[in-house]
C-alpha cells in the first residue's frame, strides 16, 4: 500500500511540476492525486472509521487555509475593482530607470507584504505597461518585481501562501516571523536591486506617448480611497484579531469581508444595477481563482495521506540521518521550490516535522518560511508570481534565466546567510 501511494504522489508532484509542458492544470493533477491516495489509504488501512476521522482532520485544517485565502483574494479583487492601486502607482514618477527600479522594487516589497505576492506581481506589471514603452525595460523590470514580491511575502503571514500555511499551522507567530524574517528578506531584495540599478545607471524613462486608460466603469476619488485603505486595513487587523480573540485566521478575514460588503453596498447604493454590479462583492467573488483555491485543497489532501501513513516522519529521519544539518536541508528545500511548486513543498515539511519537537518560531520554521517563500524566484516557473509574470509579459523560460536568475539566486543566498547570523548571534 506504501510503495502504490508514494508511486501515485510522486507522479501526481511531477504532473504538476510540468504542468505547462504536459498541458494539464495542476488543479486536475492534486485532485486525482487526493482521490487514488486517499482511497487506496481506506482499502488498505481496514479500518473505515479510523480513516473517516483522519481524513476529517485533514479537512478542517484545509478549509481553514482555504476560507483564509477566499476571503482576502475577494478582498483584493474589491480594492482593484475601484481602481484603488491606484492610490500607490499615481504617485510612482521619476525620468531615470535605476530610481525607478529602486521605487518599484521597494512599493513591490511591502505590498506584497499586506496583500500577496501573486496580486501585487499582477498590480505592479500592469503599472509598468504604462510607465515604460521599451518592451525590454518592461522584461527586466517584471523579472525584479518577481524577486520582490517573492521577498515581501516571505516575512508576513498573509504575504505568501506557504507563510500562511505555517501561520495557520502554528509552526509560526505573526510578530515572530515579521522580525525574524524581515531583514533576510530585505537582503534578498536589496543585492539584486544594487546589482540592477548599476547596470541601468544613466539610462532614461521612455514612457509610452499614450497612456493605457482602464475600460469599463468608474469611480470617485472617495471611493478609491475608502475600499483602498479598508480593505488593506482589514487584512492588516487579521493578526490582530488572532491574537486577541485566539480565533483562527479565517474567522478575521471573514468578519472583515462582511465589513467591506456592508460598506460597498452603502456607499453605491444610490447607483443603478449595471453601475453597481461591477464594484459588488458577489462580482469580486466570481472573479477570484477558483482554480488555485481547488489546487490547495488537493494538494494539501493528498499530502495528509503522507502524513497519517507516517511517510513523511520516515522522510524527515533519513534526512536527519544523511544531510545532518537543518540549515542544509531547508537551504535545499527552498532551491527545490524553484523547479516544483512550494506548496506542497512546505505542506510536506510540516507533515515532516512535528511542532513538539520544533516549537513554533523555532530556526526550522522561520527558516523554511524564508527558503520557501524567496527560492521561486530563481526560476519563473517557480512561484505564482513568476507564472503571472510569464503570461502578462510573455516572459521566456531562457529568457529569465539569463537575465534574471543569477540576480535571485544571489539575493536568495545572500539572505539566507543574514538569517543564519542573525539567529546564531541574536536567536
Amino acid at each position: 500500500m506504501l510503495t502504490a501511494m508514494i508511486v501515485i504522489f510522486v507522479l501526481a508532484y511531477a504532473a504538476i511540476a510540468l504542468e505547462h509542458p504536459i498541458h494539464i492544470n495542476k488543479s486536475a493533477s492534486a485532485l486525482i492525486g487526493a482521490g487514488l491516495l486517499w482511497s487506496i489509504y481506506a482499502l488498505g488501512a481496514g479500518d473505515a472509521h479510523r480513516v473517516s476521522e483522519e481524513l476529517g482532520e485533514s479537512l478542517m485544517g484545509t478549509a481553514q487555509i482555504v476560507f483564509f485565502l477566499i476571503g482576502a483574494m475577494t478582498i483584493v479583487e474589491v480594492v482593484d475593482a475601484h481602481d484603488g492601486f491606484e492610490v500607490i502607482t499615481a504617485r510612482i514618477k521619476t525620468r531615470q530607470l535605476s530610481t525607478l527600479m529602486w521605487l518599484v522594487g521597494f512599493v513591490t516589497f511591502f505590498l506584497s507584504a499586506i496583500l500577496d505576492n501573486l496580486t501585487t506581481t499582477i498590480v505592479m506589471i500592469s503599472l509598468m505597461k504604462k510607465l515604460l514603452d521599451k518592451q525590454d525595460d518592461r522584461l527586466f523590470f517584471a523579472g525584479i518585481i518577481v524577486i520582490a514580491a517573492n521577498a515581501g511575502g516571505a516575512w508576513t503571514p498573509i504575504g505568501d501562501v506557504t507563510t500562511t500555511m505555517l501561520w495557520i499551522g502554528g509552526q509560526v507567530t505573526a510578530v515572530e516571523i515579521m522580525k525574524g524574517v524581515i531583514v533576510p528578506s530585505l537582503v534578498n531584495l536589496i543585492v539584486p536591486l544594487a546589482i540592477t540599478a548599476m547596470v541601468l545607471r544613466g539610462r532614461p524613462v521612455v514612457a509610452p506617448q499614450r497612456l493605457e486608460q482602464r475600460d469599463g466603469h468608474q469611480t470617485t476619488p472617495f471611493e478609491k480611497n475608502m475600499m483602498f485603505f479598508l480593505g488593506l486595513g482589514i487584512l492588516v487587523m487579521v493578526p490582530v484579531f488572532k491574537t486577541i480573540t485566539h480565533l483562527p485566521p479565517f474567522m478575521g478575514v471573514l468578519f472583515g469581508l462582511g465589513i467591506l460588503w456592508l460598506v460597498g453596498d452603502l456607499i453605491h447604493k444610490e447607483k443603478d444595477e449595471s453601475a453597481r454590479m461591477p464594484l459588488t462583492l458577489g462580482h469580486a467573488l466570481s472573479r477570484i481563482d477558483m482554480g488555485s483555491i481547488v489546487f490547495f485543497i488537493g494538494i494539501l489532501l493528498s499530502v495528509a495521506t503522507l502524513e497519517h501513513t507516517h511517510v513523511l516522519s520516515s522522510l524527515a529521519t533519513w534526512l536527519d540521518q544523511t544531510v545532518g544539518r537543518q540549515d542544509i536541508i531547508v537551504l535545499l528545500i527552498g532551491l527545490v521550490s524553484a523547479v516544483v511548486d512550494n506548496v506542497p513543498l512546505v505542506a510536506a515539511s510540516m507533515g515532516m516535522y512535528s511542532l513538539d519537537k520544533y516549537p513554533a518560531d523555532s530556526f526550522l520554521w522561520e527558516f523554511m518560511a524564508y527558503c520557501a517563500g524567496t527560492g521561486g524566484s530563481i526560476l519563473i516557473i517557480g512561484s505564482a508570481a513568476g507564472v503571472a509574470a510569464m503570461g502578462l509579459e510573455r516572459i521566456q523560460f531562457f529568457w529569465y534565466v539569463k537575465k534574471i536568475s543569477g540576480l535571485a539566486l544571489v539575493g536568495y543566498l545572500a539572505g539566507a546567510l543574514v538569517y543564519i547570523a542573525q539567529h546564531h548571534l541574536i536567536g
